[in-house]
């Protein structure tokens, strides 16, 4: 006998509902998010009389500490149910939008037992596949803070200080430690080019031919801003150019943990023969698709979830083909990004992509497409453990275009 369990997670307490196979409720409860509250899951087991592995869990992330406790404890048939799914199911039990927590868990434990047969249990990966993981997403993060600092320092600049902008390349470390130490205009018109010089090479900058010319940009003739914007913008570009530098070092030292953690996983050389997926494509398409082989059972399941593949509306007579919306967003990013690299890397790539934006004119549709070949590839591979060979790949592709001719 095995009992189906759906939680409705939060922050603060979770919803439990147990079913057997009938569909009859044994049990609901909710519990609080703490260790008093998710033993009360395995008093819950022992008052059904069940064994851990007879007791199949639905939750909808696989990202929060109960899911931890209960690998701790045994319960290795725990799924994901995406949240569209049991957005979708919510009709099984009502007709109207009412819903609870409770409702909920009802409906992820009855998905568990009608649709057990379309579902994966979900197990964790290797820690060395999570620390990749948790590495790229903050690598992603530093990305994009990076961003959003650099825009407001650079509005700052031209607002009272635009001549510091040509100084340096942007974004540099050696352009943001000279905003640090001269942030106004009258500390940089103070400047000898000996100083200039100095600063430079005490910061390895490199390209000391370009000295000059980057001197004589900062010394020519500007418009001037009143004393007045210069003293309330000069505290915030020192602040922001500190944050940005700071934050920036904080990157390469993560990207250099990033390769060494990547280098040491079994699949690093499935990921690393990737065309064009380089030191932070290759580790973040690891991370997406883990360890588990049976966690992707065919090549659409691992597209559907990057959003790679179109949804097909069809009806009678009417077909409609539809952009894909429910997907890991982050995941549908790395996955054009990688295509877009590839081009340069493959050439049967190339040739597809050329085609693709021909026919219908949209860059980032035909990235999209070369994306949704390259996951095929990718699984398939991933799963046979070999390395992507674009020789062999082009040996394939010939033999099969003989063969529909």
């Amino acid at each position: 006998m095995q009992v189906y369990i759906g939680i409705d997670w939060s922050e603060s307490k979770h919803d439990v509902v147990a079913m057997n196979a009938a569909g009859a409720v044994l049990a609901q409860l909710t519990i609080p998010h703490s260790i008093e509250g998710f033993l009360q899951l395995t008093d819950l087991q022992e008052k059904l009389g069940m064994h851990s592995e007879d007791c199949l869990i639905g939750l909808e992330t696989a990202h929060n500490l109960i899911i931890d406790f209960l690998w701790s404890r045994g319960f290795g048939q725990v799924f994901v149910v995406p949240p569209r799914v049991v957005k979708s199911s919510r009709t099984r039990f009502r007709h109207s939008a009412a819903r609870t927590d409770l409702s909920d868990a009802l409906v992820i434990a009855d998905c568990l037992r009608t649709d057990r047969g379309r579902m994966q249990p979900w197990h964790p990966d290797s820690l060395l596949t999570q620390q990749i993981r948790a590495k790229v997403s903050l690598i992603h993060h530093l990305t994009r803070g990076v961003g959003r600092l650099y825009n407001r320092l650079r509005d700052v600049l031209l607002r009272y200080y635009p001549a510091a902008l040509d100084v340096f390349g942007n974004q540099s470390k050696v352009w943001l430690a000279f905003i640090c130490a001269y942030g106004s205009p009258e500390k940089a018109q103070k400047l000898t080019f000996e100083d200039f010089r100095l600063f430079a090479r005490q910061h390895r900058y490199p390209n000391p031919a370009l000295l000059p010319a980057a001197f004589a940009r900062l010394q020519a003739p500007q418009p001037v801003a009143s004393a007045t914007i210069v003293m309330v913008y000069e505290d915030e570009t020192h602040t922001l150019a500190r944050l940005l530098l700071e934050m920036k070092m904080s990157k390469e030292k993560a990207l250099k943990e990033l390769k060494n953690l990547f280098d040491q996983h079994p699949d690093a050389p499935i990921f690393d023969s990737l065309p064009g997926a380089g030191d932070l494509l290759a580790p973040a398409l690891l991370a997406k698709f883990g360890d588990d082989r049976d966690r992707f059972t065919s090549p659409a399941s691992v597209q559907a979830l990057a959003g790679t593949c179109p949804v097909t509306d069809a009806s009678g007579k009417r077909r409609v083909i539809k952009f894909r919306r429910a997907c890991d967003r982050e995941f549908r990013r790395i996955t054009q990004q990688w295509a877009k690299a590839s081009l340069g890397k493959s050439v049967w790539a190339n040739a597809y992509w050329l085609k693709v934006y021909s026919r219908r004119g949209y860059a980032s549709h035909a990235y999209r497409c070369l994306a949704n070949r390259w996951l095929a590839i990718l699984w398939r591979i991933w799963q046979d453990g070999v390395v992507y060979d674009e020789t062999y790949h082009l040996q394939q592709r010939a033999m099969h275009s003989k063969a529909c001719n």
